[in-house]
């Protein structure tokens, strides 16, 4: 099927939808309601630009008369401009729309868990683990998105071990998804006397935030342990038995939650991890199964590859997923980092459109 005839199908099933929702008969049933108007706001956009695009062609046939039928030989030239521009317009619209038929992924609306944790480096990695969660709360404020910390594990300092976090608003996870990986730091320690460059590492999860209709997770798949909350150094910091480990036997994907005031918060917020992880490993296997091929040229989002490098001493921020670099680094560790998002977009759409122009 070629683009156009996806279109025209999209098109027609709109039409039906408007259809639909105007039957009071289906409008007396609020689920009905509820469920075409959500596959309608879904292929709202595509129909519009859709409809654009075929008036653009019949207002070029208009003026393509116009050129051919016209004696005077100034409107000739002045129907030839418009020719040009209406076909660049063209040009352009089909672009928008070849972007607007990619597949979607459907995590995009959701809301995120963040967590960061310190890698190679020590008290170093700790530190830049707090620069990280500092960055996207930056980045989340200006965008009016709502922070939460949910769990951390403070090192002296001021640096982080872990920290988890919520970041709700609209397209959180699309602009965040790519955040996922390994982010590699340069830097010369305050504790360093000799002035020597330290390379550390610190790893970023991310994860959409699924309802449990989203994924079906059997609990008699899962095995929960319950134990004493642990805080810094090893020392109990609490006299029950509050803390919550969920094991799921299957994938052998491990939850522990300790960080809440009782037993019954932690079993709630470590199953709601779990299903988020198993959500995000079905997602990962499918498009491994799938794309293995644009995975490669976008970046796989393993959390064992380095993604990113932030050198202090040069100033220098660079994706090596992109091969891009930004020598501003006090800008971007301040939340600016739209420009690396907006870039891997770019670059995974356009391995999408090659795969699907290819296929």
């Amino acid at each position: 099927m070629s683009m156009f005839d996806k279109l025209a199908t999209i098109e027609a099933r709109f039409e039906e939808i408007e259809a639909l929702l105007a039957d009071p008969e289906v409008t007396a049933d609020y689920e009905n309601v509820v469920t075409y108007s959500k596959e309608r706001a879904r292929i709202e956009e595509v129909v519009s630009q859709y409809r654009q695009y075929k008036a653009m062609h019949a207002e070029l046939e208009d003026v393509r008369e116009v050129f051919y039928n016209e004696d005077d030989s100034e409107m000739r030239e002045m129907a030839r401009a418009e020719m040009n521009e209406i076909e660049e317009a063209i040009t352009q619209k089909e672009a928008s729309l070849k972007l607007l038929l990619l597949p979607k992924d459907p995590r995009d609306d959701k809301d995120i868990v963040i967590e960061i944790r310190s890698g190679a480096g020590g008290d170093e990695a700790a530190l830049f683990a707090a620069d990280l969660f500092r960055m996207y709360t930056r980045y989340a404020e200006r965008r009016r998105w709502k922070v939460e910390v949910t769990s951390e594990n403070e090192t002296g300092g001021g640096g982080f071990k872990r920290i988890e976090f919520e970041i709700k608003g609209a397209g959180a996870f699309s602009r965040l998804k790519y955040e996922g990986g390994t982010h590699r730091v340069q830097r010369v320690p305050e504790t360093e006397s000799q002035g020597r460059v330290h390379t550390s590492t610190v790893t970023v999860a991310v994860l959409a935030v699924m309802d449990e209709v989203d994924v079906e997770l059997n609990m008699a798949d899962v095995r929960v342990d319950v134990f004493r909350s642990q805080g810094a150094g090893g020392q109990s910091v609490n006299t029950t038995d509050s803390a919550v480990r969920m094991t799921h036997i299957p994938t052998g994907v491990v939850v522990e939650m300790q960080d809440e005031r009782s037993q019954l918060q932690n079993r709630i917020r470590a199953k709601q991890i779990l299903i988020n992880r198993l959500y995000e490993r079905e997602v990962e296997k499918q498009r491994a199964e799938q794309d293995a091929a644009r995975r490669g040229q976008v970046g796989s989002g393993d959390r064992a590859e380095k993604i990113r490098t932030y050198n202090y001493p040069q100033s220098r921020v660079t994706d090596h997923r992109i091969n891009h670099s930004n020598y501003n680094l006090p800008v971007v560790m301040d939340g600016e980092i739209d420009e690396f998002i907006d870039l891997l977009i770019t670059s995974e759409q356009s391995a999408l459109l090659s795969a699907v122009e290819g296929g």
